[in-house]
């Protein structure tokens, strides 16, 4: 469903090395509504699984992944890049037939998710 490399694993362990003990077992990846491409990623960090999640373990990072995301993130590869602008998780995903320009929201292809997001942002625009 999803992959991470090598690299993102190494980076979320140190992230998760920060937080209170039992605060970060899975790292949680969704997709939500908001931005000004209609989506955006929301990486964090749970106690467990919920129930409906799939799952996934590599490079030895436990993931959770919602049932409504799901189906805008097969095939996504998460990355950990350090580039121009600086460092920071990089996803590559398959689904997405545009983004905006900062990167922070996209709009997947026609047919991919079938339910609306659950969360909203009003505001709009690259990063809300």
């Amino acid at each position: 469903m999803v992959t991470l490399t090598e690299s993102a694993a190494s980076k979320i362990k140190e992230l998760a090395a920060q937080e209170p003990k039992g605060e970060a077992n899975v790292f949680r990846i969704a997709v939500t509504g908001g931005g000004c491409s209609g989506f955006q990623y929301a990486l964090d960090f749970d106690c467990s699984p919920k129930d409906g999640d799939n799952e996934i373990e590599m490079h030895g990072v436990r993931v959770a992944i919602d049932p409504f995301s799901a189906p805008y993130l097969v095939g996504s590869q998460v990355d950990f890049v350090h580039a121009l602008m600086g460092a920071g998780f990089a996803i590559d995903n398959p689904n997405v037939v545009s983004a905006c320009g900062c990167g922070s929201s996209f709009q997947a292809k026609n047919g991919v998710g079938e339910a609306e997001p659950t969360q909203t942002h009003a505001e709009g625009g690259c990063g809300h």
